[in-house]
């Protein structure tokens, strides 16, 4: 494929030189990673964490790079094309380069939530018989998929490689995640969206970015400069984030429709929650649905409701919608029944591992928790340190029972991690060895208790120093509610 008509017409300072022989370079393929470069392929220099991806285009040179793209013109062996955005380059030339996706595309954003709604959008897609996909944190999940994933927006070329193969296996509609990183990352430039929503905003990637302003900022770029101008923009209207968001959509001249308590486009009115389910009634325009939702917690409805306001905006009928979220499955790690003791007490994994997240979650269970509710949690290392005392005061106030245990450590001292939760969850038991933690949490339930091992959700590894260890919370807390039961 020509070098023109993968660049397309979005970069005007390269016009020139697009329209001259450079433009007419055949390019085999696309990385931002000189290491995979093969003989025709172009190297786009992104600039990383630790050094500028132009430092290495001798190095694309040597591999058989056709081309490079950077900042500047650099001396290299082989043309250098000058961009503004080289991740915005590689997003849109990957869009080029693979060029198919499935019809419907629908991206969702926010701290908590995106992986649920993601996938409940795919489930009731399927339902109203579309042959549809997602894709996040999770991984991918298709009529012919289901694979494990471990970032929740993939790298452009990835992605677009995806796209391209799900819509080649009949894929007609896809959910996928936005993340903060990969808007701020032009991860998702070149994708054609039908709809996009936000579910909220809390305390998360402060590692990353500066300050909770710049968070949404990155949010909002789904908005404000990836969904075509007119097309659905689906907000949850409960959120303290919520009028920012309808005002960055509104001024980006979305079709804005909120859902929740708030909501004008799928309204709330009333919840009630039993031990494994809740009913909803919801209203929508001038239909009444009472939803039977086969899932515990305020958030699920929150989520279902973001979820079914997508599907409607890409052509789902509201009963259809609505009958779907009587069916939905919960997301793997997304408090999740992995099991119970002989006398009924419950126990839950649960991804959550920021504050408001770990918030919800503990709220959730409260109302059908006649007993205890215990809490085995902890934090990961080289990230947002400032989360952890916020997260132990959070457990100390809505949990009875609290074990703090370590999390993926990565390359810090697993006991500093504890050590910073501890100080303010004065009412924690700490034990950093998280299967020993998980077998204390499981003895001690009794009849109507209810455990959450919260912080790693779906993952299967435990990151320590620089190596992943096989670890599943799923497989901990089975063995040991087995072990409990014999």
């Amino acid at each position: 494929m020509k070098l023109r008509d993968i660049a397309g017409s979005a970069f005007p300072e390269i016009k020139e030189q697009l329209e001259g022989p450079v433009g007419g370079l055949e390019i085999s393929g696309l990385s931002a990673d000189s290491r995979k470069i093969e003989a025709g392929m172009a190297f786009i220099a992104v600039a990383g964490s630790k050094a500028d991806g132009a430092v290495y285009i001798a190095d694309a040179a040597k591999h058989g790079a056709t081309l490079a793209v950077s900042t500047q013109a650099v001396e290299a062996p082989i043309p250098v094309l000058a961009v503004k955005e080289p991740r915005r380059f590689l997003s849109v030339a990957a869009s080029h380069f693979y060029g198919r996706q499935p019809q419907t595309m629908v991206a969702v954003t926010g701290t908590a939530g995106k992986t649920s709604v993601a996938s409940f959008t795919r489930q009731i897609w399927a339902y109203a018989g579309h042959p549809a996909a997602m894709i996040g944190t999770t991984g991918v999940v298709s009529p012919m998929r289901n694979e494990y994933g471990s970032l929740t927006t993939p790298d452009p070329v990835s992605l677009h490689k995806l796209l391209a193969d799900l819509a080649d296996e009949g894929v007609t509609h896809a959910s996928m995640e936005a993340s903060s990183h990969g808007l701020d990352q032009c991860r998702l430039d070149g994708v054609k969206l039908s709809a996009a929503a936000f579910t909220n905003l809390g305390r998360d990637h402060m590692d990353y970015h500066p300050t909770v302003e710049s968070y949404m900022a990155a949010k909002m770029r789904l908005f404000d400069t990836l969904l075509p101008k007119g097309s659905p923009a689906i907000i949850f209207a409960d959120d303290a984030w919520s009028e920012q968001a309808i005002k960055a959509a509104k001024d980006a001249g979305h079709d804005v429709r909120t859902v929740g308590r708030k909501g004008d486009y799928l309204a709330l009115k009333r919840v009630e929650h039993f031990r494994h389910k809740q009913i909803a009634e919801v209203h929508c325009g001038d239909e009444i649905f009472e939803v039977d939702i086969p899932l515990a917690g305020d958030f699920q409805v929150a989520n279902g409701l973001v979820a079914a306001a997508l599907a409607m905006s890409t052509g789902v009928p509201a009963k259809i919608a609505m009958a779907a979220l009587e069916k939905l499955q919960g997301a793997s790690g997304r408090l999740e029944l992995v099991g119970h003791t002989r006398d009924g007490a419950l126990a839950y994994v649960d991804y959550a591992h920021k504050p408001d997240a770990l918030e919800n979650v503990l709220n959730s269970v409260r109302p059908f928790t006649t007993g205890r509710v215990i809490l085995v949690f902890g934090c990961g290392g080289d990230r947002d340190r400032g989360k952890r005392p916020i997260m132990g005061e959070i457990a100390c106030r809505l949990a009875d029972v609290v074990i703090v245990t370590d999390d993926n450590p990565r390359s810090e001292e697993p006991a500093s991690i504890r050590a910073e939760i501890m100080a303010a969850a004065p009412c924690a038991t700490e034990i950093g060895d998280r299967s020993e933690a998980i077998y204390e949490a499981v003895g001690m339930l009794k009849s109507g208790d209810t455990l959450i091992v919260a912080g790693k959700g779906h993952e299967e590894g435990q990151t320590i120093g620089s190596v992943t260890l096989p670890f599943s919370d799923h497989a901990e807390v089975r063995e040991a509610l087995e072990e409990l039961k014999s």
